[in-house]
């Protein structure tokens, strides 16, 4: 649905993005994630056929973004970071004004304006102009704006900018409906939490590069290691009762009171005989559980030794590329 090979902008000297690859299947919500000036949104412009690359090609279903780039952008439902809404319009004259544009007769754009606003809490608002509507009013209404057309991809920058907690739970909602319907859709934020519940993938992009790429599971193993575990037992008990029985078995992380926090190479494996040998003992086990491990630390530790090996290279003066996080990681 998403397919990228070498994309690159440069705006004069600058080099915007670099040489990025993408293939995002029907169905799947990638999370582009990275600091500003990364490159985030001049990776959605390109793939949306709005601006031209400067080498290498994307296709969006199937369509060349240069070479067809009215097919591309008939494909597409963008929400940009700032929508640039014409306020004069009420939301009915406005959403009926773009259907057209799109090519839509005058009853589907109706019926998908209905469906739309009512999905997203705006209906009762519908004759209002959109210069009186609320900053997340306005960021729901250019949503529903970019689905008018029901695009089979969705490219969505910041889609709960400015939204009170529920309105963002609303669109959040949303895009995992959408995401059932088999559409493909692109996520740039800087809501990792956000993230973190919407992503099947996380691709992390820096200088205009993409340093990381694959799952949070496959992101955290690669980067802070096995999972930690933590045993509790009913106090008084201490943990380092549990300590001698397991020595064999676990990397100890911590022990505090009656808890233990360790590592072990295969879990679905070691973790029954950890019951089972405390339970032997008679020592009485409150919990068992992986502790989670949140994509926020691992964004920052990609980002933060990124950063170190860039400036590494560059006072070493070695070639571009050189011990990048990209090359240790083995999933892009």
């Amino acid at each position: 649905m998403i397919e990228a090979y070498q994309l690159s902008k440069q705006f004069g000297t600058f080099q915007a993005v670099r040489s990025i690859d993408l293939n995002i299947q029907p169905g799947e919500l990638l999370a582009l994630l990275g600091p500003n000036g990364a490159g985030k949104t001049t990776t959605v412009r390109m793939l949306g056929a709005i601006l031209k690359p400067s080498s290498g090609y994307a296709r969006i279903c199937g369509h060349d973004v240069v070479t067809e780039a009215q097919k591309v952008r008939s494909k597409v439902g963008l929400l940009t970071e700032y929508p640039g809404l014409y306020g004069r319009m009420a939301a009915m004259e406005y959403l009926d004004f773009f259907g057209s544009l799109l090519g839509l007769d005058a009853a589907t754009r109706h019926a998908r304006a209905e469906l739309l606003l009512g999905q997203f809490g705006l209906w009762d608002a519908r004759e209002r102009k959109l210069d009186g509507y609320s900053k997340g009013m306005k960021q729901k209404i250019a949503l529903v704006r970019a689905l008018i057309h029901d695009p089979p991809v969705l490219f969505l920058d910041e889609p709960t900018t400015a939204m009170d907690p529920q309105s963002a739970r609303t669109v959040r909602d949303a895009i995992g409906e959408l995401r059932a319907a088999d559409r493909s859709i692109l996520l740039t934020t800087h809501n990792l939490s956000e993230a973190e519940a919407l992503a099947d993938r996380i691709a992390i992009i820096r200088g205009g590069q993409i340093i990381a790429l694959g799952t949070i599971a496959e992101l955290t193993r690669q980067l802070l290691g096995n999972p930690i575990y933590e045993l509790r037992l009913a106090a008084p008990f201490p943990a380092q009762a549990a300590v001698a029985i397991l020595a064999d078995l676990v990397t100890v992380e911590s022990q505090e009171a009656s808890t233990l926090r360790y590592r072990c190479p295969n879990p679905q494996q070691i973790n029954p005989q950890i019951f089972a040998r405390i339970a032997s003992t008679g020592l009485p086990i409150v919990t068992l559980a992986e502790m989670p491990q949140r994509l926020e630390e691992v964004y920052l530790r990609i980002v933060s030794e990124e950063e170190n090996t860039q400036c590494t290279v560059h006072n070493a003066q070695e070639p571009d590329g050189v011990g990048t996080m990209a090359s240790k990681l083995g999933t892009i």
